[in-house]
């Protein structure tokens, strides 16, 4: 089959961007890595050069390997048997493909056995795994664990489990229960201190855990008696070599079958605390969810590149009138829905992984020294963008990303109904990703401040005072144009409703409010890569800035009709 990496040439634009510079300069501590370990770049465009083949490692693997099991996965799907989960045999073969290669532990640090690359080239592979097998992008990218017990786990924890998972072990996370989904803060897993062997123990059952039956998890417990809130939360990580955590049975599902969802019976399950106690879901867990959810974005994008390949190869073979049904003009412009907006979420994900890369590398200095003024000033800039970034990239990729695999199945007719067809398993392989690790409508609440207090706006400010300065040929200056007026119109718009002061309104406009945000987010970023590589994009600038004129007329038509009522 095709490498993935190769015949996606949007994966080496992203990577190619200017903030990498900065991004590996800080990842590397300035190449003075290269003094410890051999594997260890020695300049930028030696650090490039690694991502660029590793990338092209992992694109081989997802197109030979990932992607040829993927159809027997759906059908056997993983079996529990005596409280532990039987992985179907093209997992086991995908699982053992990525150790072999060595790509596990991607992000983690050298020390531990990582290839300590940046989350941008990390979350690369995640798309290219996730168009593979999205199911199987659940196993491998850990859902941000990983990366969570590295920030937030001590030097011991750090020696004993990382190099585990950069071996290619397993991780989950134990967050959700029978009572407490969306509202994590009514967990209530026990977790109490057994005084005479000084460990911690867990009781109680998690519902709806991802890959539940791996090797290394991360539990949200209750520590603290008598709390019913998020106070009373801590963290722990638990071994399944200890024992006491069974799996009593593997949700029967619509989609992403080969991920086996579990409900889990702890029972005096030994554990540790990772960090400090009450900090489990206010500090730790939010940390955990940016993260997974960063992950379900480049899990939505890779599913709608595949889509997208589909609805072309299926539309230029495909005859009806004695013409391929790619001639036909709505056909057509199907196809340019799905490639718009596949583009868009693209180039979302990759700049809130940037924006990630920098302030986590930052972050991650401080640890060895004090940040100088400028570089916590740095910190402080780019966390904020990437905060107010993931639940765009999220909320509105995952919406993308099921319209694009709905749209693919349109353009193959009754074909894309029949399980013969991959765009079938595709649109249930979406499903879930506007679901899970926080739905579309938790994406807005997480979102709605960027509106009320600026950000939003000023971000698009900035992207427009950069376009200004590029856009010099008709077609780029119509656009911004385009953008310029929508923006007129949603800064109007946010301001009738902040004045108003009314909770209820803002609530009910809230998805809206934030769609205009994204969507005009995501139209500057197009127009940007349009400018850098106007084969690759200008066509899907066009088409999707369109599609968002349409969308801002109706969404401020409405809330201005609202208003008036």
């Amino acid at each position: 089959m095709a490498n993935f990496y190769k015949d996606t040439p949007e994966l080496k634009y992203h990577l190619q961007h200017p903030l990498m510079k900065r991004i590996c300069e800080l990842k590397e501590r300035n190449y003075t890595n290269k003094d410890k370990f051999d594997y260890a770049p020695i300049d930028f465009e030696d650090a490039m050069d690694s991502y660029d083949q590793v990338l092209e490692i992992v694109g081989e693997i997802c197109g030979d390997v990932i992607a040829e099991n993927a159809e027997s996965v759906d059908k056997d799907g993983p079996k529990c048997e005596c409280g532990r989960v039987e992985y179907a045999e093209g997992t086991k073969k995908n699982l053992e493909a990525t150790r072999l290669a060595g790509f596990s532990g991607m992000a983690l640090p050298r020390r531990f056995g990582g290839l300590n690359f940046p989350i941008t080239p990390y979350i690369m592979a995640a798309d290219m795994v996730s168009r593979a097998d999205a199911g199987f992008e659940n196993l491998w990218g850990l859902q941000d664990c990983a990366e969570t017990l590295y920030e937030f786990g001590n030097e011991d924890q750090h020696n004993r489990f990382l190099p585990r998972i950069c071996k290619g072990e397993t991780m989950s996370m134990d967050l959700t229960e029978p009572d407490a989904g969306s509202d994590l803060q009514a967990a209530m897993l026990k977790a109490s201190f057994d005084k005479k062997n000084e460990c911690w123990r867990l009781n109680g059952v998690k519902r709806f855990i991802t890959n539940g039956d791996s090797d290394i998890h991360l539990v949200l417990a209750r520590s603290e008696e008598g709390t019913h809130d998020g106070r009373g939360l801590s963290m722990f990580v638990y071994d399944k070599k200890d024992g006491g955590v069974d799996v009593r049975r593997i949700e029967n599902k619509m989609g992403i079958k080969g991920s086996p969802t579990c409900e889990l019976v702890y029972k005096n399950a030994k554990c540790e605390i990772v960090g400090e106690t009450q900090l489990g879901l206010i500090k730790y867990v939010m940390a955990l969810m940016n993260g997974a959810r960063l992950g379900i974005a480049a899990q939505s994008v890779g599913i709608s590149q595949a889509a997208y390949y589909e609805a072309i190869a299926y539309a230029k073979e495909r005859k009806q009138f004695g013409t391929p049904i790619n001639n036909f003009k709505p056909v057509e412009n199907i196809i340019k829905d799905i490639k718009a907006k596949l583009d868009a979420n693209r180039a979302i994900l990759y700049e809130t992984a940037r924006f990630v890369d920098i302030y986590k590398a930052l972050q991650d200095i401080s640890r060895e020294r004090k940040l100088l003024p400028e570089e916590r000033k740095e910190m402080k800039k780019y966390s904020k963008l990437a905060d107010s970034l993931t639940p765009l990239a999220k909320g509105l990729g995952s919406e993308y990303a099921n319209q694009n695999t709905y749209d693919a199945i349109q353009i193959h007719g009754g074909s894309g109904f029949m399980k013969e067809y991959l765009c079938e398993r595709l649109y249930r392989d979406a499903r879930i990703t506007s679901i899970y690790e926080g739905t579309t409508q938790l994406q807005v609440v997480a979102a709605i401040r960027y509106v009320t207090n600026g950000s939003y706006l000023a971000q698009i400010n900035n992207y427009e005072a950069e376009a200004e300065k590029f856009c010099t040929k008709e077609k780029e200056i119509k656009l911004l144009n385009a953008l310029k007026r929508m923006k007129e119109a949603y800064s109007e718009i946010v301001g009738k409703i902040v004045d108003v002061k009314d909770q209820d309104l803002l609530d009910l406009m809230a998805r809206r409010l934030v769609e205009l945000a994204g969507n005009q987010i995501m139209a500057h970023l197009m127009l940007i890569d349009a400018h850098n590589n106007e084969a690759l994009f200008m066509d899907s600038a066009n088409h999707y800035i369109e599609f968002i004129e349409s969308e801002s007329d109706k969404h401020v038509g409405y809330i201005n009709r609202y208003m008036t009522e």
